[in-house]
């Protein structure tokens, strides 16, 4: 009698937390959860006891693991819920975004570009947000920035310690290929140029700027990668180990990062070290120029630092007071 009753009750409760095309239930496993806890911080009760936190706060918790990149923390939750969010293994046409209130049906109308530019949504949003399936499934995270999809969050999830993996190249979609609009002159022996296209990464070919960039920053680090480009109309055969990425999503990625430099939006310096710090580098110090060129975003410094790869002066101000920094 008993071992029929809560078969009972567990059908039940299952059911409550199932596909929904309305989303409603959904919407109560969002409130049931505690997964929005205010405007900037969603929190996801996952398998294992553990919660998945976006938040610019750190958590008062136990913290297994932060990404700095994505602003993501993983803890030990000792209060978990039941019934654990899953994450989907597809960007799906049919989501939604979900509050504890409501649910408002859109679509992705751009992929997730790596580190570089997150995904893009049709329903605005001007807060955290959870983008579920009409099953509940976590599709993404919408953030100020744009969407974090679930692939990204299950790899965070998944990897024993943070790591993203650089082949000294940001790409973006040109004429449905993946091809390479910035290559970082700090990348050791970097055999790439601003306009190859990449056709192949170990004899995977490559459709999209997304699944390009996913595929180079979920590699292990030193790991060797036989890659196929084009460049004009020849096709070029490269081996690149794989170095560890120093910036992109939530922290600047201007190529200097690994050079010891991360900066705010308005290209104040918000952290310093290596090379910049034994130039006299701090904290509040803004970058002004480079190379006689005045930069006014992250977007200006990558492109004038491309154009100079043996050295570069930094022009910066502190406190009414100009002066230069040369990093070789």
């Amino acid at each position: 009698m008993f071992l029929r009753l809560f078969l009972l009750l567990s059908f039940f409760f299952g059911n409550l937390f199932s596909c929904n095309a309305q989303y409603n239930s959904c919407i109560a496993k969002v409130k049931d959860s505690h997964t929005l806890l205010n405007n900037n911080t969603i929190s996801l009760s996952i398998a294992n006891k553990k919660r998945l936190i976006f938040t610019f706060k750190k958590p008062k918790a136990h913290i297994l693991k932060y990404d700095p990149f994505l602003s993501l923390y993983l803890i030990q939750d000792k209060n978990p819920f039941a019934y654990p969010f899953v994450f989907s293994k597809q960007i799906k046409n049919a989501t939604a975004l979900v509050s504890n209130k409501e649910s408002c049906m859109g679509k992705f109308t751009h992929r997730q570009i790596g580190l570089d530019h997150f995904a893009k949504y049709t329903q605005a949003f001007s807060k955290v947000a959870l983008i579920s399936d009409a099953c509940c499934a976590v599709v993404g995270i919408a953030t100020p920035k744009g969407v974090i999809e679930a692939g990204y969050l299950r790899h965070f999830i998944k990897e024993k310690s943070v790591f993203y993996g650089d082949l000294g190249i940001r790409l973006g979609n040109t004429k449905g290929s993946a091809c390479v609009i910035a290559v970082d002159p700090f990348f050791e022996k970097n055999p790439f140029k601003v306009a190859d296209r990449l056709v192949s990464i170990d004899g995977r070919k490559l459709h999209s700027a997304a699944d390009a960039m996913q595929l180079i920053l979920f590699t292990p680090l030193n790991s060797r990668h036989m890659i196929v480009i084009q460049r004009n109309k020849t096709l070029m055969h490269f081996e690149v180990k794989t170095q560890k990425r120093y910036g992109g999503g939530y922290l600047s990625d201007t190529f200097l990062e690994s050079q010891g430099a991360y900066f705010s939006d308005d290209l104040r310096v918000i952290k310093v070290e290596k090379k910049f710090l034994q130039a006299g580098l701090l904290q509040g110090d803004k970058l002004i120029a480079i190379n006689k060129h005045q930069v006014k975003d992250q977007n200006d410094i990558r492109r004038y630092i491309q154009k100079n790869f043996k050295e570069n002066s930094f022009l910066f101000e502190r406190n009414g007071f100009e002066f230069f920094v040369k990093i070789k």
